[in-house]
């Protein structure tokens, strides 16, 4: 993918609370480590409340871009929430998109209060389906259950990415990504066991 155009536009979005943050962090460390120029961006509302967060990462080969992705324009979303999903997809996306996400809902206050309603799941993974070229759906949170934290579906997430070869970097960046990320041993493990059941989440869900 990256030979076939100059630049490569990559949302992260989630909610609050989610570890999207941490794995854009990743995402560009690898990407840097190959030697592409990498701009992050970050929207947030109340995070530490589970309102919306999103990253946009673009990597280039050749020269420097600016943070924020245009609408229409990403290439690829990595989505920690279905719902938000969907609505990055509707703004960002294009024909050509590619999306894989978590269809584990985390519902809002609003919902949980009965203020407001969640949308059908079944409708709102049609509509992702039907909106770009590709969609596939990673059972993070469950996988990151059983590799020891369900916290750790984030960097499920960031495996089923670089397992998908989407973005041509190599697993040897973002395993070294982690590894410096990480001082303690335990944690360091846990997060490196969730990324390997991302890697294989993607390639049973094809």
């Amino acid at each position: 993918m990256a030979s076939e155009k100059e630049v490569i536009n990559l949302i992260i979005c989630g909610v609050g609370g989610q570890g999207n943050i941490l794995a854009s962090q990743i995402v560009a460390s690898a990407g840097i480590k190959k030697g592409w120029r990498v701009a992050i961006g970050e929207t947030y509302g109340a995070s530490q409340r589970g309102g919306s967060v999103m990253s946009h990462i673009r990597f280039s080969s050749a020269f420097q871009v600016g943070p924020l992705i245009p609408k229409g324009e990403a290439d690829i979303i990595v989505g920690f929430e279905p719902l938000e999903t969907l609505r990055v997809l509707i703004d960002y996306g294009k024909d050509s998109t590619k999306v894989v996400f978590n269809p584990r809902p985390n519902y809002p206050i609003s919902v949980l209060s009965g203020e407001a309603n969640y949308p059908e799941l079944e409708l709102i993974f049609n509509q992702i389906k039907n909106l770009g070229q590709q969609s596939v759906v990673i059972p993070a949170t469950e996988l990151a259950r059983q590799a020891g934290n369900h916290l750790a579906q984030n960097l499920v997430m960031v495996g089923a990415l670089a397992g998908s070869r989407w973005l041509d970097i190599p697993l040897e960046n973002f395993y070294q990504t982690i590894a410096e990320l990480f001082d303690d041993p335990k944690k360091k493990e846990l997060n490196l066991r969730a990324f390997q059941a991302g890697i294989k989440g993607f390639q049973q869900a094809l």
